[in-house]
């Protein structure tokens, strides 16, 4: 029997009804990510012994634990009741979720919102690890205001085109009918954005890009098609890149319309957050909810992490 068959809601109020006290959010986690067979932590082929309060003892170890170790939930003094919550409306509202709205919603400061989110966006980094296949178009973007509407103090002098003086860079993958893979990049050059590409899509794959230089070589490894921008031609033949455009069309609304400013060390949380929201965009809600759910364990991020820079490359 498929263990997600047990845990089906499809409004915020069923969500409440079934995780209607701190036990039962417990008992969900641990049919979800031990499949109710705990795991030591410590030592994966240890036996475990149950012990009170949930807790459990490593016999090779001797070390005690919970299911929420190694997972977000480590550590936190907040209700699992309200980071279920929390998780539900992440995963409900498609085009971002505000810490300030939840501060209101939830009754927590903001301070706590936002690194719950943080802490979530950044588990979310599990749907960015894709490797792709096919057909897969390439693209990068730009995150960062406009320099012309920057006050003249703020201004950046010789920052027009493809400069990253004054705005992040982000490479993107998506295989056609399939996943997409972003990763907040140092650079543009072929130096940065080749090996990524290597890494992330299989050889002997047919890829399809813009006429930015540091493309060139792809066809060394890859059947490459371009489409050349400049040109305003924006279709030959099969070669496009309007679909991860698009995806660059609902990150970049979610940022200026939920989120307004995101600084450059945590740009990559918020890349992972849209990524997981496209590529499990075909899930019902619920689904996004135990898929999420089932991707925590072996995670674990300190406050410390949550402050400092985060870029993967």
């Amino acid at each position: 029997m498929n263990i997600f068959n047990e845990f089906k809601f499809n409004s915020i109020s069923e969500l409440f009804m079934t995780f209607s006290n701190e036990q039962k959010c417990i008992d969900y986690l641990e049919k979800i990510i031990w499949n109710g067979n705990p795991v030591s932590p410590f030592d994966k082929d240890s036996k475990v012994y149950k012990c009170a309060n949930n807790q459990y003892r490593c016999k090779n170890t001797g070390k005690y634990f919970n299911v929420k170790k190694n997972t977000i939930f480590e550590g936190t003094k907040i209700s699992l009741q309200k980071w279920f919550v929390v998780i539900w409306f992440f995963v409900s509202h498609k085009g971002g979720l505000s810490s300030l709205q939840l501060q209101r919603d939830l009754g927590l400061t903001q301070k706590s919102t936002w690194y719950i989110l943080h802490k979530i966006k950044h588990n979310c980094l599990f749907e960015n690890k894709h490797i792709l296949d096919n057909e897969v178009e390439i693209d990068e973007t730009y995150v960062g205001g406009k320099n012309k509407n920057r006050h003249h103090d703020k201004k950046v002098p010789r920052a027009q085109g493809r400069s990253y003086k004054d705005k992040t860079p982000v490479l993107g993958m998506i295989e056609r009918g399939g996943k997409v893979v972003a990763r907040v990049v140092s650079s543009v050059d072929a130096d940065c954005l080749v090996p990524i590409v290597l890494r992330t899509i299989n050889a002997f794959s047919t890829v399809y890009t813009d006429e930015w230089g540091a493309y060139n070589d792809l066809h060394k490894y890859y059947e490459h098609y371009i489409v050349n921008h400049s040109r305003k031609e924006y279709v030959n033949g099969t070669a496009t890149t309007n679909s991860i455009e698009n995806f660059w069309g609902n990150l970049k609304r979610g940022i200026i319309g939920i989120y307004r400013v995101v600084s450059k060390k945590h740009l990559q949380r918020y890349v992972n957050e849209f990524v997981f929201k496209r590529n499990t965009m075909k899930l019902k809600t619920c689904e996004q909810f135990n898929h999420f759910m089932s991707n925590l364990s072996g995670y674990r991020i300190t406050q410390r992490e949550i402050k400092g820079v985060y870029i993967v490359l």
